[in-house]
């Protein structure tokens, strides 16, 4: 049994890792910190959690000083400190933010985020946290960086085409759609209903920070840089994330007059590749992924499908951006690093509608 910490608790992707963990077998309490809400109860900010969670609001330093690990759900640039003090108390950390997903590439991080590090010996202990990719490396680490909730869906699509050379890396074209609770609790005018209600737009062209992080995954599987274009949208749904993907097939897969037998390869590589995995789900030809259909689950569910005159490879992968994009790819972390069984706390049905 474990006691976990909770930074930054009653944020979207805070109150979502509280859900789950209060059903996590091996979870024993919880300590939730909340700058704007100390003292109060979580039930008060989230009257969801009404005879669910009867748990007052501390202070970082109280959660760090009772947790054997601790998550970071804060904004970028902040949970470097929290990282440093829980490496000097031999505690673990899991971050959901930016901070710690571009391993030594600080440069990077600085570009896109426009910070520097500030405890640059914590990236030396990081690891990058999509399981699917770096499972033996979180198994060992005491501070994991989260993936983003784009990133993950366009990683898992393209994994197993890329480590098996089937698709050309530049220009793989990623469009995806987000629901609003992407855009974090605080109100703005990207989030406001009467702004987002009744439309649909991209954001961010060419310009958001996902973009470099996906880059950085598909080139190491491709083991060549891949040449990203990458366009992410907000639809008027609260949650989900749904990514299609481009990207024109090499020559040896082309070469076969018959683009359905083509198809049946590859998804019998993707069915092979993903195998072992409990949360990802190639779905039979023929079908597509919906949102709904991996809604309150940290599924990811992924279609292949041959088309342009059998030219090019199209996928299509849907996730819960705050399960299997956030707060539940962030438990499965935490279970891989104590050794509990991958699936507990997190293998939950998705909702029928």
């Amino acid at each position: 049994m474990i006691n976990v910490g909770i930074i930054g608790a009653t944020g979207y992707v805070g109150v979502e890792l509280v859900r789950l963990l209060l059903r996590h077998a091996k979870v024993k309490r919880l300590y939730l910190s909340s700058v704007s809400f100390e003292g109060q109860q979580i039930e008060d900010v989230y009257p969801n959690l009404r005879e669910c969670a009867e748990i007052k609001l501390v202070n970082a330093d109280k959660a760090i000083e009772k947790a054997d690990i601790i998550f970071t759900a804060l904004p970028h640039g902040t949970a470097e400190q929290y990282a440093d003090i829980c490496i000097k108390k031999n505690k673990k950390l899991i971050d959901l933010s930016a901070d710690f997903r571009f391993d030594d590439d600080e440069a990077t991080f600085t570009k896109w985020y426009k910070e520097s590090w500030k405890f640059p010996q914590t990236h030396a202990e990081s690891v990058y946290g999509l399981p699917e990719m770096n499972r033996k490396k979180i198994a060992k680490a005491r501070i994991i960086g989260n993936p983003g909730c784009y990133v993950t869906s366009a990683t898992l699509a393209l994994l197993p085409a890329l480590e098996n050379g089937l698709i050309a890396t530049d220009p793989i074209i990623i469009d995806s759609k987000s629901g609003v609770t992407g855009t974090g609790r605080n109100p703005s005018a990207k989030n406001n209903f009467s702004e987002c209600g009744e439309s649909f737009s991209p954001y961010a062209v060419g310009a958001h920070r996902h973009q470099p992080e996906i880059e950085r995954n598909l080139s190491k599987a491709a083991g060549t840089q891949c040449g990203v274009i990458f366009t992410p949208h907000l639809i008027p749904m609260s949650r989900g994330i749904l990514s299609t993907v481009y990207a024109q097939l090499n020559d040896a897969i082309v070469s076969s007059a018959d683009p359905e037998m083509n198809l049946k390869i590859i998804h019998r590589i993707y069915s092979d590749f993903y195998a072992a995995e409990p949360f990802v789900r190639v779905l039979p030809a023929g079908s597509v992924p919906c949102t709904k259909n991996v809604r309150f689950s940290n599924y990811c569910d992924i279609s292949l499908h041959i088309v342009h005159g059998g030219k090019m490879l199209q996928i299509c992968s849907a996730l819960d951006n705050m399960v299997k994009g956030a707060a539940g790819q962030a438990v499965q972390n935490m279970n891989i690093m104590f050794g509990f069984k991958e699936t507990m706390g997190i293998d939950m049905v998705p909702a029928a509608f």
